[in-house]
């Protein structure tokens, strides 16, 4: 089932035109944030050791309960220095506005090596991504953090772009039961519990001239996830896999719509 036949299941076509001077602007404005409330910090379970980095809100009422982002970083990004994870896309959290309007704890953890790798799916009729071993590791950091009584669990949402994508799938598969929402951007589909998640809120979004994490994983995905209200996909006609974060970096409507949500 094309895309086109799904509309009523909130499929947007967007025509966002990009403009290399704008993107590489709205980059250098981010990047040139101060991270320093982004707190160095590790984690280690099972022999394996989890840099990451986590955002309080800027001010805390400790008779509320915040959110919990998990922001996951492209495969760019890979390494242990606990710095290069911190993407233009993750650096938003940082930004005064969205810190102001929407106060949360915001995790973005490094690996080392991938926490996915993607592999032909004959069944699926489109590449795959499959979960590693370190992903464990992330799993355990977050079963840890949901300690802290100011966490509103009910509130733990997901997000990644490209292989962070794909690894918030993974997340949102292997425990359903943890997370709100996930925004999937650019990634290769998990399709390992569809009938798990076939009532959680997922926002796929995805460029068409996508050739490097191809448009057609998050299309197919999307059509697994046809009888899902919750699920919306957004696809951008004129972007490709390196640009697609362009239109989404200056705005708040990805936590506009994660906010929202609770388990």
């Amino acid at each position: 089932m094309a895309v086109s036949n799904l509309k009523a299941q909130q499929v947007e076509i967007r025509t966002n035109q990009f403009d290399s001077t704008a993107f590489a602007l709205e980059r250098k404005k981010l990047n040139s944030l101060d991270a320093g409330a982004f707190l160095k910090l590790s984690y280690e379970a099972n022999g394996l050791k989890l840099p990451y980095r986590f955002l309080s809100p800027k001010k805390i009422n400790s008779s509320l309960k915040y959110p919990l982002i998990i922001a996951l970083h492209n495969s760019s990004r890979l390494g242990s220095d606990n710095e290069k994870q911190l993407e233009p896309l993750i650096r938003t959290w940082l930004n005064d506005k969205i810190r102001d309007k929407f106060p949360a704890f915001v995790l973005a953890p490094q690996f080392e090596t991938r926490p996915t790798q993607y592999a032909a799916n004959e069944a699926f009729g489109t590449a795959t991504a499959i979960p590693q071993e370190n992903l464990q590791v992330l799993i355990s950091l977050i079963g840890n953090l949901t300690k802290n009584p100011q966490i509103d669990t009910e509130r733990i949402y997901l997000i990644g772009y490209s292989m962070g994508g794909s690894t918030a799938q993974h997340l949102l598969n292997k425990k359903p039961d943890w997370f709100a929402a996930m925004i999937a951007i650019a990634g290769v589909p998990d399709v390992s519990n569809l009938q798990s998640i076939k009532n959680k809120p997922v926002w796929l979004i995805h460029g068409k001239k996508d050739d490097e994490n191809p448009f057609s994983g998050s299309e197919k995905l999307f059509e697994q996830l046809k009888v899902n209200k919750k699920a919306r996909f957004t696809i951008y006609e004129n972007l490709d896999h390196n640009n697609i974060t362009f239109p989404l970096l200056d705005t708040d409507e990805l936590a506009k719509w994660l906010f929202k949500w609770r388990k």
